[in-house]
């Protein structure tokens, strides 16, 4: 049996040294340039990922103070409009007559225009 596991051993050792032959036949003396490229091509995006990152970060703090400002801009005029009607409501009720006082100041007047 021992004899066995190593036979099949043996094979798959030399398919993978066949393998590595065939890749130094294809690619040679590029396969470590290859490698290097990818390498720095990984390393780039990854970077640009970052970056991206940070800017999505930035933007979005932007957006929510932009938000937030625009927010208490939005209540102080809401506040403002609400101060301005009480305002006119206040001064309309101070202009308008009270329907008693005028019928009662009706008939005095009709009654003085009477005698």
């Amino acid at each position: 049996m021992a004899k066995k596991n190593v036979q099949t051993n043996i094979p798959a050792v030399n398919a993978d040294s066949k393998i590595d032959a065939i890749k130094q036949l294809i690619f040679g003396e590029n396969m470590a340039e290859y490698s290097q490229e990818f390498e720095t091509l990984k390393k780039e995006l990854e970077q640009r990922r970052q970056e991206l990152t940070d800017f999505i970060d930035d933007t979005r703090k932007e957006l929510m103070s932009a938000i937030d400002n625009l927010s208490t801009d939005v209540n102080i005029r809401i506040s403002d409009l609400e101060e301005s009607l009480n305002e006119k409501a206040d001064t309309l009720d101070a202009k308008k007559v009270n329907k008693s006082e005028l019928g009662d100041l009706l008939i005095t007047m009709g009654e003085k225009i009477k005698s």
